[in-house]
């Protein structure tokens, strides 16, 4: 158990029967009247939905241990993600809800690692950033105005925003979460 001003964010709880990880947390201190509130901003991890809380700061929360083990990324059938586990072989099905929007980060013999709470998995745990090659996208306008942006495709069949030096066969960096670019790895050939 751990009292929530002890949270912190990416620790996971067990709320109501429900496990969650915590995204945000913050400190409201109080007056001399009232008493100060934990808010904790939790995102549930058999859904993905947000949830917003506020706990007395001294109120316990059951903190809960994560497996970590890295799985491979075999194949979906529409309604779950199949791993494979390095160590056993065995094939772990992650129901799609779990994985949400983040399937067109998904590629095929990926190696990702997977949270498992009592041998079940939890959740999928993706990097940051991934590089991505630019499919095609629109000729530069001004080359170097940097703060005007354009629509590129990217080979996962993703859209975003770039910059307008970019091009064609670039690799850039792109933030998963926010679907957002980030920079240049690679320019063009």
């Amino acid at each position: 158990m751990a009292a929530a001003s002890e949270l912190r964010p990416g620790t996971t709880v067990r709320v109501e029967g429900d496990l969650f990880r915590v995204v945000e947390a913050a400190r409201h201190m109080g007056s001399a009247q009232q008493k100060g509130l934990v808010y904790l901003k939790m995102r549930n991890l058999r859904t993905g939905a947000l949830v917003e809380r506020r706990l007395r700061p001294d109120e316990e929360v059951q903190e809960v241990e994560l497996e970590r083990r890295l799985m491979e990324y075999l194949y979906t059938d529409g309604e779950a993600f199949y791993f494979m586990d390095l160590e056993t072989y065995d094939q772990v099905a992650i129901p799609a809800a779990m994985i949400g929007e983040l399937e067109v980060f998904l590629q095929p013999n990926q190696r990702l690692p997977v949270e498992l709470y009592q041998g079940a998995p939890v959740s999928v745990v993706f990097p940051e950033t991934v590089d991505l090659r630019v499919v095609s996208t629109a000729p530069a306008i001004r080359d170097k105005e940097s703060h005007v942006y354009k629509p590129a495709m990217l080979e996962n069949g993703l859209e975003v925003l770039v910059p307008q030096f970019i091009g064609g066969g670039d690799i850039i960096r792109i933030n998963v979460y926010t679907k957002s670019y980030v920079d240049r790895v690679e320019k063009r050939g």
